[in-house]
């Protein structure tokens, strides 16, 4: 399989299908998330592997990266790479503050039948209606959000970049994201389309387990405001992840799959 290819399954993956639903694990790891001096930089890896935050299985498209600065501008993501296993870029923060950076996106998945031989499209909404039969024999069709993201300070903390986008499937930090400690309990609150996701099951894995027997996974149902609370085992970095499928894609008899993914770094 040539590299093209798989990273149009990788982004039909991200789309298509609720992270937790496969071994495969969408992430981004800054090479630091608290920050100071006169220029500083980082440099981030984001890939879809088995094993979280080790790439060795596909990297991760960059379409739809975004940058918000703390002053609520966008940014730049510098030096984008793509390689056999990860993506790599930097972004040099130039404002004092919290950054909000991720990958955001959103698409059309459809299967089906032709001449007895099996066909699969991805796309957006309007390519749909041109290249998409109508008629088209088993025709399946699911609509894909997702968000894969984190945050980074330099300096004092601040909150601009935190608010909600009332869109898709977030989180919103009532604990600042960059003043995270291991054994104190930390909130946020998971949001769908601005309005609170209740009951809503939320994972929590730390980073390593390539070299751990288990996998250390925690469960956290959201109350019905959406809110819910970590208490962090130990330091280190910790992926976080929920999904939700609904009928709420805007498009008659389609299927909405929307997931949020954030990578947050708990200091000792």
């Amino acid at each position: 399989m040539n590299l093209r290819l798989l990273q149009r399954v990788a982004l039909a993956t991200m789309l298509a299908v609720p992270v937790t639903a496969v071994a495969h694990r969408a992430w981004m790891m800054p090479s630091a998330t608290v920050l100071s001096g006169e220029d500083p930089w980082i440099t981030v890896d984001a890939a879809i592997s088995n094993d979280l935050f080790y790439f060795e299985h596909f990297p991760m498209p960059l379409e739809g990266l975004t940058v918000v600065t703390p002053d609520g501008s966008a940014g730049e993501a510098a030096n984008q790479a793509r390689g056999r296993y990860r993506s790599t870029f930097d972004v040099r923060l130039t404002q004092p503050g919290t950054y909000r950076i991720a990958v955001a996106g959103e698409g059309l998945n459809a299967s089906w039948r032709e001449n007895g031989q099996p066909r699969r499209w991805r796309g957006t909404r309007e390519a749909f209606a041109r290249e998409v039969p109508a008629n088209a024999e088993g025709l399946r069709v699911t609509y894909g959000q997702r968000r894969v993201e984190f945050f980074v300070t330099r300096g004092a903390p601040t909150d601009r970049a935190l608010q909600p986008l009332n869109e898709g499937l977030e989180m919103v930090p009532i604990t600042h994201p960059n003043d995270l400690v291991a054994g104190e309990p930390a909130r946020f609150r998971m949001m769908l389309d601005g309005k609170p996701a209740g009951n809503l099951e939320v994972t929590v894995i730390p980073g390593g387990n390539r070299y751990r027997d288990q996998l250390g996974e925690m469960k956290i149902r959201t109350a019905e405001d959406g809110s819910f609370a970590i208490t962090w085992p130990g330091p280190g970095m910790f992926w976080v992840n929920a999904s939700v499928r609904d009928s709420n894609s805007g498009i008659p008899n389609v299927q909405r799959n929307a997931s949020y993914v954030a990578t947050l770094e708990v200091l000792p």
